[in-house]
């Protein structure tokens, strides 16, 4: 059975709100009621809002700060972000999305002993840090790595003693005090990190300001968010089901980390610090629609994806897909107004050291296009607890990603492995399809649609 050969169902039978028009009526509904399409359409809105609040903030920040610093400072912290987020991903159990597909996600035995497993793999991740600072110093030849890492490393302390509450937010879809709380602890370290900058003028200043950001987050959960502070527990029963469901997670989210960081794990190797710096500041700018998707699909499309496997009715079908189609589209558009303002957008917004940028920006997008339209498809894996599918899709993805983005940058340079990346999202289509078909949510004239779309985009946007 697939998305696209579901049956129409009756009308929405929630009770009307308004007594309005009919466009009216079902605005009422769907902001305030409380069915799948409702709660799926609150917690997308929340997380736009957030997530777009808080790439302006970045933004900002990063205005002032290009202004303020190097462009080679931008590529030691681009090679700092590789090794942390790899040593994340290298320790990942999924003790998030565990919490927010499990029957027991609202038992407090089961989130102390999630949180006591957090915590002890944070310090583990910090010490890790500690010793690896000296041997990534050496293989990128950028000595100041060894005294960068094991201060940007105990960031991983702080997030692993963050409150399992958040993921309870996130498992009902109640999104609107995380996106504060996100919000808020964003703005604070932004401005803590250019008062750094404008005095420190070095790297410093963007290590010190992510560990007080984390610092900052954990404070505001703590206080903000409702219901009982976590403790130190250790049930064996949630152990065996936390380590059952993430013996899967681990080694996907390790592969994951070729996907997330790879470029830039090959790029050091490649690029100057100032290029890397240039790539770095493109990619924040042409990665916000792909980063906005994996943020909304991430906190909406488990727990959607989780009752559809309860119910798979058609009128739920048929919501699933319209819920399918709005974000893939919404992220298209705003992925096309990217790459065609690209150049336009940081000749506008960064001095002249950064204007190359705007010539990588549209080949980023570009060769993002695949990777927006299957987005959603292996999270219904995740939300059946099919890790081991997830793995498997993970880590062709990444074989491929890895493999043909390295062959691109060796003999092409960099607009060869943006080729790359493209080519390995489409080779990897097929065992998407497969996990897809698995879990009953592939629709194949969604696919076809909006790939086809993207590839004339693609083309207008590189050749015309």
């Amino acid at each position: 059975m697939t998305l696209g050969a579901a049956s129409r169902p009756d009308p929405d039978s929630v009770p009307l709100l308004d007594p309005g028009s009919r466009p009216q009526r079902r605005l009422a509904r769907l902001l305030h009621g409380d069915g799948l399409e409702q709660r799926a359409l609150r917690g997308s809105l929340w997380t736009i809002v957030g997530f777009g609040s808080s790439q302006g903030l970045r933004l900002a920040s990063n205005l002032i700060l290009t202004r303020l610093l190097f462009p080679e400072i931008f590529g030691v912290m681009a090679l700092i972000m590789v090794v942390i987020q790899g040593l994340n991903n290298f320790s990942d159990v999924g003790v998030g999305p565990a919490i927010m597909q499990s029957r027991r996600g609202d038992d407090r035995d089961f989130l102390n002993t999630a949180f006591t497993m957090q915590a002890v793999r944070g310090v583990m991740l910090w010490l890790a840090c500690v010793v690896l600072a000296v041997p990534v110093a050496r293989f990128y030849d950028t000595p100041e790595l060894a005294w960068y890492l094991p201060v940007a490393g105990f960031i991983s302390v702080i997030n692993g003693l963050l409150t399992t509450r958040l993921e309870e937010a996130n498992r009902h879809l109640q999104l609107g005090l995380l996106t504060r709380i996100e919000l808020a602890s964003s703005a604070l370290s932004i401005v803590l990190t250019v008062a750094l900058a404008a005095v420190m003028r070095s790297a410093w200043a963007l290590v010190i300001g992510m560990v007080i950001g984390a610092a900052i987050k954990w404070l505001l959960a703590e206080r903000l968010l409702p219901g009982e502070r976590n403790r130190f527990r250790w049930d064996r029963s949630a152990v065996a089901e936390l380590v059952g469901f993430g013996k899967w997670i681990f080694p996907s989210t390790i592969v994951g980390f070729g996907i997330a960081q790879g470029d830039r794990a090959i790029l050091g190797k490649y690029l100057t610090l100032d290029e890397l710096g240039i790539y770095n500041i493109a990619y924040f700018l042409a990665s916000f629609p792909l980063q906005l998707a994996i943020a909304v699909i991430w906190r909406l499309m488990i727990p959607v994806y989780r009752e559809y496997h309860y119910d798979p009715s058609p009128m739920l079908t048929h919501r699933l897909r319209r819920i399918h189609w709005g974000l893939t589209g919404g992220f298209l558009a705003v992925l096309v107004t990217m790459a065609a303002l690209g150049p336009w957008i940081v000749a506008l917004l960064y001095d002249p050291r950064y204007e190359s940028a705007g010539m990588v920006l549209p080949m980023i997008a570009c060769a993002t296009i695949p990777q927006i339209v299957m987005l959603s498809y292996d999270q219904a894996a995740l939300a059946g607890g099919d890790s081991r599918r997830f793995l498997a899709v993970t880590a062709i993805r990444a074989a491929l990603f890895l493999s043909l983005y390295w062959a691109g940058v060796h003999f092409a340079g960099l607009p060869g492995a943006l080729a790359g990346q493209a080519l390995g999202a489409m080779l990897a289509y097929p065992a998407v399809v497969w996990i897809a078909r698995r879990h009953r949510v592939w629709d194949p004239l969604h696919d076809a649609v909006f790939l086809s779309a993207g590839a004339l985009v693609a083309l207008l946007v590189l050749w015309v």
